[in-house]
């Protein structure tokens, strides 16, 4: 008996990205340039307020809203106690969750999101209390961690051995923190997070199909790579993600220096870099082999 894990639809899957990108052939440096449209803001919020949810694929946008919300709601009253008959503290709970929505797409260690909760929520909570809390979350699909990357850079540095915190879909931080369009429209550096978000879910269902793991980097020299898809032959590719095409310069040159150092201190280099963007209109590779893909045309 093999268990899979059922997660959202992709962008691709809800009809959302033109797939014009295979994800397996440019993880082996196989991809054509070619114009992928324009993107408008306001259409990459409303894929992460929508969500990979199959019955929020045709809703009005504002009744699709409510599908997250109803979920976390259920699951709060009634799957925690189905699942071992022990009645739990469903307020501190929904703190912690909010608390996790602030903290979508960091490396927020358990006493960061304990800090978290006492001065944002006034009220205080136990580590071992959390601790307990985010197991059964896992247990419940409510979250998904991207672990760290580390077994195939035989390098010197010391990596962080954090994970990158996600909700399972950034529609449940959205109905957490009640982030509207409007809302994130407003504040750039949440949505941000949230766009990280929405595309390390897909990253990680595109990887998975071909048989790669998704992971961040992040070591002690505060180098960091969003995310890291390791290949069955153990080849790994980077990838740093943008919400604004004007970011890219910057997240290319990041990749570039990462991967440098990595090969001068004894690690394997990158097989592909790659920065996804959210507002780009075209799917390239620079002159300095740094690959640009838009999110919205990506496929496994």
């Amino acid at each position: 008996i093999a268990r899979l894990r059922m997660r959202p639809m992709s962008l691709f899957e809800a009809g959302k990205s033109s797939g014009m990108v295979s994800l397996e052939k440019l993880c082996h440096n196989d991809m054509d340039p070619v114009m992928t449209g324009e993107v408008d803001l306001r259409e990459i919020i409303e894929y992460i307020v929508r969500g990979g949810w199959p019955a929020n694929v045709d809703m009005d946008l504002t009744q699709a809203a409510y599908l997250p919300a109803e979920y976390l709601e259920a699951v709060l009253e009634d799957d925690i106690y189905r699942m071992d008959g022990i009645k739990r503290d469903i307020s501190k709970m929904k703190l912690l969750l909010r608390s996790l929505a602030r903290n979508e797409s960091t490396t927020a260690t358990n006493k960061s999101l304990k800090n978290d909760v006492k001065e944002t929520d006034y009220e205080d909570i136990d580590l071992d209390t959390i601790a307990t809390y985010l197991d059964i979350f896992t247990r419940l699909f409510l979250i998904d961690n991207q672990p760290p990357f580390s077994a195939k850079i035989r390098s010197s540095v010391r990596v962080k051995q954090a994970e990158k915190r996600h909700l399972s879909d950034p529609s449940l931080a959205c109905a957490l923190l009640q982030a509207t369009p409007e809302k994130l429209l407003g504040d750039l550096e949440t949505l941000g997070f949230l766009f990280e978000a929405l595309c390390e879910r897909d990253l990680k269902i595109y990887g998975e199909s071909f048989g790669a793991g998704l992971y961040h980097y992040q070591d002690y020299r505060n180098r960091e790579i969003d995310a890291v898809l390791e290949l069955k032959d153990g080849e790994w590719c980077a990838f740093e993600i943008k919400l604004g095409a004007n970011q890219i310069e910057e997240a290319a040159r990041n990749l570039l220096k990462i991967d440098a150092e990595i090969a001068r201190e004894g690690g394997r280099r990158a097989k592909v870099l790659c920065v996804i963007s959210g507002l780009s209109n075209a799917a390239y590779r620079r002159e300095d082999g740094v690959y640009v893909v838009p999110i919205t045309a990506l496929r496994e």
